[in-house]
């Protein structure tokens, strides 16, 4: 049995950037071919992707996981990684897409509608990339960046032209499948009708879609039976027409306090899209009362009684019976000249344009604020800054070098002297963590050594040690002067 379902929580993971590759040309008689690293391959990106074929998130109720395909490795001879195959996943005519705290990130609307949910990771230079006059050979290669990881919520809204509003058992059901070739299912007790049903009209020159909504009752804009979970449908709907139920017997009940309580839940219904599409709050759609069931005894004669109260809030009225077809020609023709009215009276989409901000020519790209939970230490952040570290491969002293020398030519060191920060001060980038040594010269050439190694922080280990050594050395000292003194 099928299943509609209208939101759905999607885990997205884009696909990880390969890494770079550390390799050096070797060929008979060319003992120093240089560096021929080739570029790790960029990870998978994540796409939605709007297909007229799907009409419904089911898929994504099953299966709420979607990861895309990672880049491969560089390889020497100059050949760059393979790029991750991207992932698109259909979604259907209407699908809005929202974070995780509920703001919008975008309305998929028309067929082919794309959207960019995660994008993959970049790959890793490899070291034929890094080669620069001081660094004519590197040892080592940047490591591929993951891929973006978010938690995604999808909201289908149903496109249509005419969504029909009414209480439960009204006969919704019933006249979409007399007015197109849509079969819901229909019976006899109330919400019967569990999910939207769209049909196609097609009526003289126009066609257009109708949208029959689940039954709302007074307080489903606030949540009660189903009006929350259905109301949203009725956002992008240009007509809205009342289906009243001339023939029921419940008490307290009439057409005309029928279409009362509903209109006061449309009026407390604020629809987050209905501004951006331009079609303002549903309280300001047009509207058509249909007085329906009046095939059934003393129904018609109630629906003459009320015809005078709607007709004089100006909404057009039509009595008709969806059983018997009694007055649905005339309905046809009606809700078609007013959703041609509307297609052509809506202002034209405004096109947008590229917005380009300008980064300012001091703006430096990092900030560097002191850490809340260590005393003394320090957090940076940026963009650039907390790339680098993810990209460089802690256990080869020429890449942590080749780190040191970005971080200070983007101004890194000179902000931690600003800031006071002291010799051997916890600093963390990212998810690294690091004892900052400002005796370490960075940013500037250095004489190298072997491939994969850098001098400075040969020296620093050397002074670490020494002044391990000269530790050691002063403690047992003291501990010599003491063992005397108590003698």
């Amino acid at each position: 049995m099928s299943r509609f379902v209208d939101r759905v929580v999607l885990h997205v993971t884009a696909g990880k950037g390969g890494n770079g590759c550390a390799s050096v040309h070797r060929e008979k008689f060319k003992p120093l071919g240089g560096p021929d690293g080739g570029n790790g391959g960029r990870g998978g990106s994540i796409v939605l992707e709007v297909d007229p074929g799907v009409h419904t998130l089911l898929d994504f109720h099953f299966h709420p996981h979607a990861r895309a395909g990672s880049g491969t490795q560089g390889m020497g001879g100059n050949r760059d990684g393979a790029t991750g195959d991207d992932l698109v996943l259909k979604v259907p005519d209407g699908t809005v897409v929202l974070d995780g705290d509920g703001r919008i990130l975008v309305d998929l609307v028309g067929i082919g509608a794309r959207y960019e949910a995660a994008a993959g990771g970049r790959g890793g230079l490899g070291n034929a990339s890094l080669a620069s006059r001081a660094r004519k050979a590197p040892g080592f290669a940047l490591l591929g960046e993951p891929g973006d990881e978010r938690e995604l919520v999808l909201e289908l809204k149903s496109v249509a032209d005419v969504g029909l509003v009414g209480f439960p058992s009204a006969g919704k059901s019933s006249l979409v499948s007399a007015l197109s070739a849509a079969k819901p299912k229909i019976a006899d007790y109330p919400f019967t009708t569990l999910v939207p049903n769209l049909g196609v009209v097609s009526i003289g020159d126009t066609t257009f879609t109708i949208a029959d909504v689940p039954g709302l009752i007074p307080g489903a804009s606030k949540g009660k039976g189903l009006g929350l979970d259905f109301l949203r449908h009725l956002e992008r709907c240009a007509v809205l027409a009342h289906v009243v139920d001339c023939a029921t017997l419940e008490p307290g009940r009439d057409p005309v306090s029928d279409v009362d309580a509903l209109e006061a839940e449309l009026a407390a219904y604020r629809p987050a899209l209905s501004a951006d599409a331009g079609l303002g709050d549903l309280a300001d759609r047009p509207r058509v009362v249909i007085l329906n069931k009046v095939d059934v005894p003393d129904a018609d004669e109630l629906a003459e009684m009320v015809t005078p109260d709607f007709v004089e809030r100006g909404w057009p009225v039509f009595s008709i019976s969806a059983v018997s077809h009694e007055g649905l020609r005339q309905l046809s023709f009606a809700l078609a000249e007013l959703v041609e009215q509307y297609r052509r009276d809506r202002p034209a989409p405004e096109r947008k344009r590229p917005v380009i901000r300008p980064i300012a020519i001091d703006e430096t790209g990092f900030t560097v604020i002191a850490d809340p939970e260590i005393d003394g230490g320090f957090i940076v952040r940026g963009v650039r800054p907390e790339r680098w570290v993810r990209q460089t491969q802690f256990d080869n002293d020429e890449a942590v070098g080749y780190l040191a020398d970005r971080l200070a030519r983007l101004g890194v060191e000179d902000e931690l002297m600003r800031l006071g920060a002291k010799p051997g001060a916890p600093v963390t980038i990212g998810d690294v963590s690091f004892d900052w040594e400002p005796q370490t010269a960075a940013g500037v050439d250095v004489v190298r050594t072997g491939r994969g190694t850098d001098p400075r922080l040969d020296q620093v280990e050397r002074i670490g040690a020494a002044e391990r050594k000269h530790a050691r050395r002063v403690r047992r000292g003291l501990e010599s002067d003491s063992d005397g003194t108590d003698e």
